[in-house]
């Protein structure tokens, strides 16, 4: 054997580790020297075996022919299906059962090849095979190198966690072969680099450093394969092996050095968990698509986290491993888009981490161990430290809410971070110049860890740590810059700064062999922030530079060449950042620079000052021209042709834009507070804010050349500042504003405004430039400040901001920080004094102070406290960037009904209503028509095109935009639309048949003609609706309009309330404000949804009611629609999505179910082509744009088309199946445990169907289920077996069994069962016992309720009965009905709702606020006992009713009327009040009465009593609801008999009139409403009828089956008339 040299490393006084590299032969030399044993077993995975099986099979077997012992040992060898789900219970057994069948006996020596799967698993069977056997360790992964093959930790996993069963077991050997390194993928290898960091970080800080500076050379050393065992022996290494090889001996001799201490994990092993408390908890929901290392890497940080929050780290240690971090390319963060992406990260709920947590081996108790770093390099304790859940719930949580009061630190002094503006400067002149420059104070925070990534992949300089991370050194490259490896982009995220710096800095690259360009790009909001002047500045010069997405934004592509120099004019009215980017590179142009600007006032003049005093810092100085007559400054500057000299040392001032926020605090909280470093010396132009700002505002403000102290006045006393001009510190306007909005004290007498201005106004002017910043500022803190009821006003370059007294600010809020850290502290100063106030977002702050939240806590005394915000754990957005307040622009075809339909959305969403031609019509002062008569359509066009930006901007949140039909005319709207459906909001596409449109627009005079057949301009325009639309709302007529007459009677569809319902529930989905998801689906309540297998719909619809009876939703098996001209076609077929829309359109009018979204291919028992995966994705597409609430799709369809579904799906949940009708599939095989794996990382619910060949598989089936159920992280499951044998596995389903029905043309797969099957089988099983409903109350004796809730029972197959149970008196005996076992639920009617009460637990917050209970509903427990909750239905009968009988040209109510104050009228108040009417008259005859129903409700509500009906005093109402026996009321003035209904009453044009009487049936309110013009009726029946049903659901959680219920009821009232 040739020459190998081994590194060996002791563990438990043991040479045991052997490092080095093409290992294989001497392992085996080593094994058999050293092992003796008659059998060596080497356990390997599939993917390891065929990459290096043979090679130690050949080995052995020349080891074996040197063997001179006795019998010759044999070598047997075993591969298992690689992946996490082989290291479980069953995986162990499959060894075991191996090594048995083999004859294995003790003296065997096992050998674990593979990754930290192999090892783990391996280990603990050698572990307890035959009560031990020795086994040696062979990673292959640097994870498992350095982390799981070292310390003897042996573990396999269970449903409940990772590692949870497994021992200590310490192998003979561990041989670290690094060769093996060579075939591994790049990203694995950085998931094992996340060990050698965490190493780092906690031992040897040289190591860490050593690691920070050398990644390059360490990736190198895999990335260059060695050739004929190069590095076998160390003669034959190279320097990359060399390094590779130390760094993985460095590591592991660190943790062995532990183990050797600690080999049980009493205290300091628990050292090399620092990471893994947060990151296993990850990775157990991540898992297996976020690898080990990258779940601890995201851990690490959060942990370092929570010790700065402990105050026992420093924001630069957590800047220093987050930058290390990244550089092995490993997230650091939940929002890194490889985590945030992923469908399962919307799992990472703070609650659901902690959870897991608490099962982690590691933790013990209520609290956590975590280890705290106290620096790069050592830990803050020995060992791991307890923490409370509450600290890691605030590191965790997403969202931050400041505890309103007095800074108990107070009075505070501190320092704030270095200036950003100073720290990118500093870099890039630093990186530029030549020498050595020593950094001090510098920012570590995303935007400076941008830059300096960036500067490092141009290769501009070098860059390393002293004085543990508080000092950064830099090797001036001296502008030489490098290409980027091509195909590699420089990601800038949202860093404004380092964009516009780079795009000159990388002119200056030189051209490369392997690369021609540079691309800079950024996240969603960089690729709209602007940068287009600076380009084509750049551009005129002679450079290169090409937008490679959106005109004017990033991301850019840069040839290199150099900046030519010579005369360059710049338009710098948007950014100072423009000018400072040339400024700073212009010493390396080919000729001497002359900049000038144009385009009116220069933004920002003190940050180009900052600038100029910087470079002449380094070495250069910038003459500015002056006016040769009058002295006065020129904005044109002349750059010198030279290189910068770098200072030794450079020290960063503290950030003044930051500095405002403490001071802030100050001055609202009437507090002291002094920070060091910020002076009047400043170069930061905020610095002024003390004076300039808060001295004016009633502050005490103390400024020498390096300090500022301000003192506030009393809490409330500040003063309005009148006019302020914040040019000269626009970043600071935020900070302004927010205390403009306290501010009520009359301005100083020089500042008051003399416009008629109110004295609390505050008028910010200079920052138009804030409205390109990290977002809309200026829009920005007008609709956030909104939220707290302050008043503002926008302004073209600032706004008005009108003070409030602090108590009549509304608290409680939650406010959008729309990534942007300026608007997050901004408004954590306004939360100091508004209780409640939430910042979401928090981790936006990480721009600028990363620590801010801790600091506010730490150092100025402010508690903070962590909050969930519920968005993450309900639903993602489509695009993952939106939240549910972005605004809802709807476009379409003139005639498409755009206006109706945003009104009606608007309403419905609780927003305002934008129409863009009214908004067009007020600006510009004239009509549409007359404007392009006047002006042409290119001119309208071009203002249509101003004001669709415009209102993107000022109404981007809680608006319905509806703009004019040829807006898709124009490209720049189009490319407006299209940004903004990516990143903000939903885009809507109305659409209409055209003979509609052709018909509404023959009719329509207001608008211009189009000059060509409407028909032409639909065709041309159509494509455009789609390309700038996400959404598409159907609003079709013809469908149902084709209906008979007869089936028309039957459906509700077309009326007012289905409209107006369709409209809320799609709007209402899209937006994921209300989405429309089935309540039942993973809940105690079994769930089913109808399988529809029409080719054609329509036939059907008027047996909706009796096919949809108990079902939570609808499957519309789409694969097997066929259109009219494909009628009667069998076998694969598409249908056209024109069809399948119609067919969409026709179910929406006709229910409010979800739809589940079929598409099932051939080979899955459907109709859709295997090969047509195209067309089933165009689809699906379809499903998607339309708001269908579940879409099924077959985890067969390949995967990158699957995750691009996922990532675009927004509230729409995916059901990932798969369907095996091979009858090969076992359910306690490997196979559906793949499948099962697959479909859970994809979809939100999990769909796996067999085929049943004996009623045992049904069993097998219920195992796996449980088995996959008992994990913390399952997903709903639907699993079932079709065929006769599998019915049952259908009953015993809990999660949406696909049901049929009698009235279906056939069943949608073999076995199917109608839902009043299953319950009646269910009852037979014993899973659904009969339960005994009552009514209670006297007198009723003629009650419906009874034919009411057993018609329901009857017809849904359920066991219970419903009776009546007359008292006069809540008695004993009604206490003993309530607490009987079998007691199922109660309605109660007079006289007990009130009495009812004592004897229940707890009520809903309806019946508490309208103070009666008319449902009573039993809360089942695990123990047998129940809990009583009351409700009160009657709200929702009376709410329902209304809206199903409103007229739609009604619109939205504002007022209504209820006569009567008993207790029926209180339960309409509640119900108007939920319509919101702003106006509610209440008239009853004994006044007394009537005010005391008043004053029961919150003066919210706005009740007026009545002095009479004829006159009101307010808007006449639209709704008019009686609530007093039909007895009581007349149409007979002057008489006494009852309550007159004048004529007058109905003076509002359209309206509802509904009265609770039940009989008689035409009640005189009801007589008189039927002869009003405009005017619906209600009767009482019809209110009994909604409320029962609402209390049937209640009960059962079913739905009622309306109709059959329906006809039974009146068919009993009219009986008894």
């Amino acid at each position: 054997m040739e020459a190998i040299d081994i590194t060996k490393v002791s563990i438990i006084g043991k040479e045991s580790i052997h490092c080095g590299f093409h290992l294989v032969p001497y392992i085996l030399k080593c094994v058999l020297d050293t092992l003796p044993s008659s059998t060596y077993v080497l356990f390997t995975d599939t993917n390891i075996a065929e990459l290096y099986l043979k090679e130690f099979e050949t080995e052995f077997q020349e080891a074996c022919s040197q063997y001179t012992g006795g019998k010759k040992p044999r070598f047997i060898s075993y591969a298992i299906a690689p992946g996490e789900t082989s290291k479980s219970r069953e995986g162990k057994a499959q060894l075991e059962d191996f090594l048995l069948t083999h004859a294995c006996t003790r003296d065997t020596v096992i050998l674990a090849l593979g990754g930290g799967v192999i090892g783990d698993l391996v280990g603990f069977v050698a572990a307890t095979f035959m009560r031990g056997v020795r086994f040696c360790q062979i990673p292959t992964t640097l994870l498992a190198m350095v982390d799981s093959s070292v310390g003897g930790k042996t573990a396999i996993d269970t449903p409940h966690g990772k590692n949870l069963i497994g021992a200590f077991w310490q192998p003979e050997y561990i041989f670290i072969d690094a060769s093996f390194l060579e075939t591994l993928p790049s990203r694995e290898f950085s998931n094992g680099m996340a060990e050698v960091v965490k190493t780092a970080a906690i031992w040897n800080e040289t190591e860490f450093a050593s690691l920070e500076s050398g990644h390059a050379e360490i990736f190198a050393a895999i990335q260059t394969p060695s050739v004929g065992h190069a590095g076998r022996s160390a003669s034959t290494r190279s320097k990359y092996q060399q390094l590779l090889l130390s760094v993985i001996v460095g590591s592991i001799s660190v943790k062995a050095h532990i183990v050797t201490i600690d080999e049980r994990e009493t205290g300091l092993r628990n050292l090399v968990n620092f990471g893994h408390t947060i990151g296993h908890a990850i990775e157990a929901v991540l898992t297996p698509t976020i690898l080990h290392g990258e779940c601890v890497s995201v851990g690490m940080i959060l942990e370092a986290e929570v010790a700065r929050q402990l105050g026992v780290l420093s924001q630069v240690a957590v800047g220093r491993l987050t930058r290390c971090l990244k550089a092995y390319n490993l997230p650091v963060s939940l929002s890194d888009p490889r985590i945030a992406n992923l469908p399962a990260s919307r799992l990472l709920t703070v609650q659901r981490l902690l959870d897991i947590m608490k099962i982690d081996k590691k933790n013990s108790g209520p609290k956590k161990k975590v280890v705290l770093l106290s620096r790069i390099g050592s830990t803050f304790e020995q060992k791991a430290t307890e923490v409370q859940d509450s600290v890691i719930a605030k590191t965790l949580s997403e969202a931050a809410k400041i505890v309103s009061g007095t800074p108990s630190r107070h009075p505070v002094t501190m320092s704030t971070p270095g200036s950003k503006s100073i720290s990118n400067r500093a870099m890039v002149l630093a990186a530029l110049g030549k020498g050595t420059c020593r950094l001090k104070n510098l920012l570590h925070s995303d935007d400076t860890q941008v830059m300096m990534s960036a500067l490092i992949e141009l290769k501009g300089a070098r860059f390393s740590w002293e004085d543990g991370g508080d000092t950064l050194v830099v090797e001036g490259g001296g502008g030489d810059l490098s290409l980027p490896p091509k195909g590699k982009e420089i990601y800038l995220g949202n860093a404004g700064t380092a964009a516009r710096f780079l795009t000159t800095v990388c002119t200056l690259v030189q051209p490369g062999e392997h690369a021609s360009e540079t691309i800079i790009t950024g996240n969603a909001r960089m690729k709209q922030r602007p940068v287009g002047p600076l380009v084509d500045a750049l551009r005129s010069n002679g450079s290169e530079i090409k937008f490679r997405e959106t005109e004017g934004c990033l991301p850019l592509s840069i040839a290199p060449g150099g900046l030519k120099g010579g005369r360059i004019q710049l338009a710098a009215s948007v950014s100072s950042q423009y000018v400072s980017s040339i400024l700073l590179c212009a010493p390396y142009a080919a000729q001497p620079v002359v900049l000038e600007l144009t385009g009116g006032q220069v933004i920002s003049q003190p940050y180009i000052d900052m600038t100029i005093a910087m470079m002449r810092t380094f070495g250069v100085a910038v003459e500015r021209d002056t006016d040769p007559e009058t002295g006065a400054l020129l904005d044109v500057y002349r750059i010198p042709r030279t290189a910068y000299v770098n200072p030794s040392e450079y020290s960063i001032e503290s950030d003044a834009s930051s500095a405002t926020y403490p001071l802030a605090i100050a001055a609202i909280t009437g507090t002291t507070c002094t920070i060091t470093n910020i002076g009047s010396a400043s170069l930061q132009g905020d610095a002024r804010f003390a004076k300039d700002v808060l001295e004016p505002m009633g502050c005490n403000v103390v400024q020498t050349e390096t300090e500022t102290t301000v003192t506030g006045p009393p809490v409330g006393h500040l003063r309005a500042l009148g006019y302020v001009d914040m040019e000269p510190m626009t970043d600071a306007f935020l900070t302004a504003s927010v205390l403009a909005a306290v501010a009520t004290k009359e301005p100083l007498s020089d500042r008051v405004l003399r416009d008629g201005s109110v004295k609390t106004t505050t008028r910010i002017g200079g920052i138009a430039n804030q409205r390109v910043k990290e977002c809309n500022r200026i829009r920005a803190m007008i609709d956030q400040l909104a939220k707290f009821g302050v008043e503002t006003k926008e302004l073209d370059d600032g706004l008005e901001i009108y003070g409030k007294p602090v108590e009549e600010l509304r608290q409680g809020c939650s406010i959008h920080c729309y990534d942007d850290h300026r608007v997050a502290m901004a408004f954590s100063v306004l939360g100091c004094v508004v209780k409640d106030t939430v910042l979401e977002e928090k981790r936006c702050v990480e721009k600028t102070w990363p620590d801010w939240w801790d600091d506010l806590e730490n150092k100025i005394g402010l508690k903070v406290e962590g909050v969930e915000l519920a968005s993450r754990a309900e639903s993602s957005s489509s695009p993952a960037s939106q939240d549910n307040t972005g605004s809802v622009v709807i476009i379409g075809m003139r005639g498409s009904g755009k206006s109706f339909i945003g009104q009606m959305a608007a309403r419905s969403l609780g927003r305002e209503f934008v129409d863009a031609d009214v908004v067009f019509e007020e600006r510009k002062k004239t009509g549409v028509r007359a404007f392009v008569q006047e002006h042409g359509w290119q001119a309208f066009r071009d203002a249509e095109a101003e004001i669709l930006k415009d209102l993107l901007g000022s109404c981007s949140t809680k608006h319905v935009i509806s703009l004019g039909g040829g807006v898709v005319e124009s490209p720049a709207s189009r490319e407006l639309l299209k940004k903004y459906g990516q990143t903000h909001g939903p885009v809507v596409h109305i659409v209409r048949e055209i003979d509609e449109i052709v018909k509404y627009l023959g009719e329509e005079t207001a608008r211009p003609a189009y000059g060509e057949p409407v028909e032409d301009v639909f065709r041309r325009r159509e494509p455009w609706f789609m390309e700038c639309s996400t959404h598409g709302f159907v609003n079709y007529t013809g469908v149902l309009q084709q209906l008979s007459s007869n089936d028309t009677a039957k459906l509700r569809g077309g009326s007012a309330h289905d409209t107006r319902r369709e409209i809320a529930r799609f709007f209402g989905h899209i937006t994921a404000q209300k989405p429309n998801l089935a309540p039942n689906l993973g809940s105690d309540v079994p769930s089913y949804f109808l399988s529809l297998t029409y080719p054609d719909i329509t036939p059907a619809l008027g047996h909706f009611s009796e096919l949809t009876a108990g079902v939570d939703a609808l499957e519309l098996r789409v694969d097997l629609l066929r259109a009219p001209n494909a009628a009667g076609l069998t076998g694969p077929y598409i249908p056209p999505t024109s069809y399948v829309m119609e067919q969409l359109a026709a179910i929406r009018r006709s229910t409010t179910l979800p739809i589940v979204f079929t598409v099932r291919s051939a080979t899955q028992g459907g109709s859709h082509p295997d090969n047509a995966e195209m067309e089933a994705f165009a689809l699906f597409e379809l499903a998607l744009r339309t708001g269908c609430e579940y879409v099924d799709v077959e985890i067969s369809w390949s995967e990158k088309r699957l995750r691009d579904l996922v990532g675009r799906k927004g509230s729409t949940q995916i059901i990932a199946s798969w369907h095996d009708w091979s009858g090969n599939m076992k359910w306690d095989g490997a196979e559906v445990k793949e499948k099962y794996r697959l479909a859970a990382l994809l979809g939100d619910v999990v769909k796996i169907v067999g085929e049943a060949t004996s009623f045992n598989d049904n069993f097998t089936l219920r195992t796996f289920v449980d088995s996959v159920s008992r994990s913390p992280q399952a997903k709903p499951l639907i699993a079932i077996n079709m065929g006769y044998e599998g019915q049952i596995s259908r009953v015993l389903n809990t999660t949406f069994s696909p049901v049929t029905h009698p009235l279906l043309n056939a069943k949608a797969a073999p076995g199917q069962l109608s839902f009043k099957q299953i319950q009646i089988t269910r009852h037979l099983l014993g899973q659904l016992p009969a339960k005994r409903f009552f009514l209670l109350g006297t007198p009723i004796s003629s009650s419906p309720s009874p034919t009411l809730h057993n018609t329901g029972f009857e017809v849904l197959g359920l066991p219970h009965k419903y009776g009546l149970f007359e008292t006069k008196e809540v008695d004993d005996s009604i206490k003993n009905l309530l607490g009987s076992p079998d007691f199922g639920g109660a309605s109660v009617t007079i006289p007990h709702k009130l009495a009812i009460i004592p004897l229940l637990d707890d009520l809903t917050p309806h019946a508490k606020i309208i103070g009666a209970v008319n449902t009573v509903i039993p809360l089942h427990q695990e123990n047998g006992e129940h809990s009583l909750f009351g409700d009160n239905t009657d709200w929702v009968g009376i709410r329902n009713t209304i809206l199903a009988g409103l007229p739609i040209e009604a619109g939205s109510p504002t007022a209504g009327l209820i006569i009567g104050a008993g207790g029926t009228a209180r339960a309409a108040i509640y119900a108007l009040h939920s319509l919101g009417l702003q106006h509610i008259y209440l008239y009853n005859r004994t006044k007394t009465s009537g005010q005391g129903v008043i004053d029961a409700f919150p003066t919210s509500y706005n009740i007026t009593l009545a002095d009479s009906l004829y006159v009101f005093n307010g808007p006449s109402p639209s709704i008019i609801v009686s609530t007093v026996p039909g007895s009581a009321t007349t149409l007979a003035e002057g008489t006494a008999d009852g309550i007159c209904i004048p004529h007058e009453i109905f003076s509002a044009s359209q309206g509802v009139a509904l009265d609770m009487a039940y009989r008689p049936l035409e009640t005189p309110l009801l007589s008189l409403a039927s002869s009003q013009p405009g005017w619906n009726i209600i009767r009482g029946v019809d209110v009994l009828l909604e409320q029962g049903y609402e209390q049937f659901r209640l009960w059962t959680g079913h739905h009622c089956p309306r109709s059959v219920v329906a006809d039974r009821v009146w068919e009993m009232y009219h009986s008894i008339s």
